[in-house]
């Protein structure tokens, strides 16, 4: 079972686009990780060259100069898009980063083989930083958490208000949910959800950020642990809701052409729409939508329940997080470069500048606003995100198929099938 820290107060990862670039693999002196002469660390990542992440970086990076002054470090910000085929090239040859950066789950799962288990190196930090699961197969920690992330459904208080509605009071059911909708949308034009699937990750946030309000708490601990049923009729619910959403005109117009970052987060922002299932990280997320609107109008609800005894949870895991190369030639000095990147400080700095939930749970939060009030209550009895337990290949799978449900070419109970063949085989 997931580890699940108890908050007193909160800290606060995400997926964004950054700069392009490439760097050869350290050339470090031989003999492990001496220090006889000055050595050299790579790191790629997509967030090191976002303005958001600067000051994160330079924390980071000064915690380890401190410690290791001759070793230099650099940072090579890859575009996010392109980011795993590159990492997969250097798998391959066994060549490229010393540190590299992963999202939780079947994007690091599936890639154990090239990396260095970092637990003899990190053990001190198990009980300061959360989200260590998303980020271990078979009992052995891989990286090391640097956000959380989660799935929360925000609304738009405003949109509310002029619908005649409560917005203290946001739906519980999906029902009233529907039923809340259609006044909005005769108030103010905007439309329920604001989805973006042009890559085929709008899926994913539906699947997890409304899951516990579909699957009973058994199925959905079942699904977790790897014990999926596809042919459950709950399962199949959530993409039944998927294309109902689509086919009723809930979302906005032009969902499979919408991409998720960053164009959809306007679409809410600008109050075409009245809900989004945003993230917890730096990126599509309540600092973020601040900038356009005013933190007392930003809503955080619960998955509005669709089956009966669904009990509705924060789904959340880790959200990225810095691994070690197998190929490296220094892997202490690189194990130590991981620990930095997940210091006090430098998480912090993070989470002031970019709004990023962080993983190390010692960071006061309180001043950070309604929506954050709102979600740090409820990381306490959250549980893992349902698309997060999946591998990569069949994420990606339910990517397509969930465009394919959008447009009318397939079908639920053939996209299930296809689906449920590609999670026993992955």
């Amino acid at each position: 079972m997931r580890q699940r820290a108890l908050w007193s107060v909160l800290l606060a990862a995400g997926l964004a686009v950054a700069g392009c670039g490439s760097a050869a693999r350290t050339e470090s002196p031989s003999g492990g990780d001496s220090q006889s002469k000055p050595q050299k660390l790579v790191v790629w990542d997509w967030k090191s060259g976002e303005p958001a992440a600067a000051t994160y970086i330079e924390k980071a990076k000064a915690d380890f100069a401190n410690r290791h002054p001759g070793v230099t470090v650099e940072f090579v910000a890859q575009p996010f898009d392109q980011y795993y085929t590159l990492l997969g090239t250097a798998i391959q040859s066994s060549k490229g980063p010393d540190v590299m950066l992963f999202n939780g789950g079947g994007q690091l799962r599936d890639r154990v083989a090239a990396l260095l288990p970092l637990d003899q190196y990190v053990s001190e930090d198990k009980s300061r930083l959360a989200g260590w699961d998303a980020f271990s197969k078979d009992g052995k920690t891989y990286a090391a958490p640097v956000t959380l992330q989660g799935h929360p459904i925000y609304y738009n208080k405003a949109l509310y208000e002029k619908a005649g509605l409560d917005p203290a009071n946001p739906p519980k059911t999906w029902e009233e949910l529907v039923s809340g909708c259609a006044a909005i949308k005769k108030a103010t034009g905007a439309a329920c959800f604001a989805l973006g699937n042009k890559e085929g990750i709008g899926i994913q946030f539906f699947m997890s950020g409304l899951g516990s309000g579909i699957l009973t708490p058994q199925e959905y601990d079942n699904w977790i642990a790897g014990k999926r049923d596809w042919t459950s009729p709950h399962v199949k619910r959530i993409f039944e809701l998927w294309k109902d959403a689509g086919d009723k005109g809930l979302n906005n117009d032009g969902a499979n052409s919408t991409a998720m970052f960053t164009d959809i987060f306007r679409v809410f922002e600008t109050g075409k729409a009245a809900h989004i299932i945003g993230l917890m990280s730096d990126v599509g997320h309540w600092k973020d939508f601040a900038e356009f609107l005013p933190p007392d109008k930003i809503g955080v609800m619960p998955a509005p329940v669709v089956t009966d005894g669904a009990t509705p949870s924060l789904p959340y895991d880790g959200g990225i997080g810095y691994a070690v190369a197998k190929w490296t030639k220094a892997p202490k000095l690189a194990a130590d470069l991981v620990r930095s990147l997940t210091s006090t400080d430098a998480l912090t700095a993070f989470y002031a500048k970019a709004g990023a939930i962080a993983s190390d749970t010692t960071i006061d939060v309180s001043q950070a606003g309604p929506a954050v009030a709102a979600i740090v209550p409820e990381i306490k009895t959250g549980k893992p995100a349902l698309h997060v337990a999946l591998s990569s290949k069949t994420v990606d799978l339910m990517g397509r198929l969930s465009q394919q449900l959008l447009s009318g070419s397939t079908t639920v109970d053939k996209a299930v099938e296809q689906l449920a063949a590609s999670d026993r085989t992955g």
